[in-house]
């Protein structure tokens, strides 16, 4: 059996010797060092937990779910083949383009808050400095849903239509 006595002595000798090759720091210091980088770790890892929102993924099904819409009205009416249409729904890490989640936003005729909560998700917004963003700020108040319409509207303005 190991005396603890002696066990403690080279403890302490290691922690007062031991420099590590990328800095001069002693071993309790890198010790102390790395317990609060787990602590921050650990913080880090529970505000994003707490503060994370639903994924566009999620909000978009979650939309189209309470309108009890089917996804084939839904793409079709946004102006989006099946495929984009799919990846959207399969793979939740996918982004698409923000003119994308406003013919999408569109089709589902949400009202302004859900529109914006949906742009939102995907990590996009309305911009009152952007001719195109007001173009489509005016068609969700005055409730113009219809792609083609709006797309007309851009259009008009030398803006990029949607899809």
């Amino acid at each position: 059996m190991l005396d603890q006595k002696v066990l403690k002595e080279l403890q302490e000798y290691i922690e007062q010797h031991l420099i590590f090759e990328s800095s001069s720091m002693k071993y309790s210091e890198c010790i102390e060092q790395e317990l609060i980088l787990d602590s921050i770790h650990i913080e880090i890892g529970a505000f994003v937990e707490d503060n994370r929102k639903p994924s566009l993924q999620e909000m978009l099904f979650r939309f189209i779910d309470q309108k009890k819409l089917k996804y084939s009205y839904v793409y079709k009416k946004a102006g989006i083949d099946r495929k984009l249409f799919s990846k959207i729904r399969s793979l939740s890490e996918y982004r698409p383009r923000k003119n994308t989640i406003i013919a999408l936003g569109l089709a589902l005729e949400l009202s302004e808050e859900n529109f914006e909560q949906l742009l939102d998700s995907g990590g996009y917004s309305l911009s009152d400095s952007e001719t195109a963003d007001l173009v489509i700020k005016f068609c969700l108040e005055k409730k113009i849903y219809d792609v083609i319409q709006v797309n007309e509207y851009l259009d008009y303005f030398s803006q990029k239509t949607l899809v």
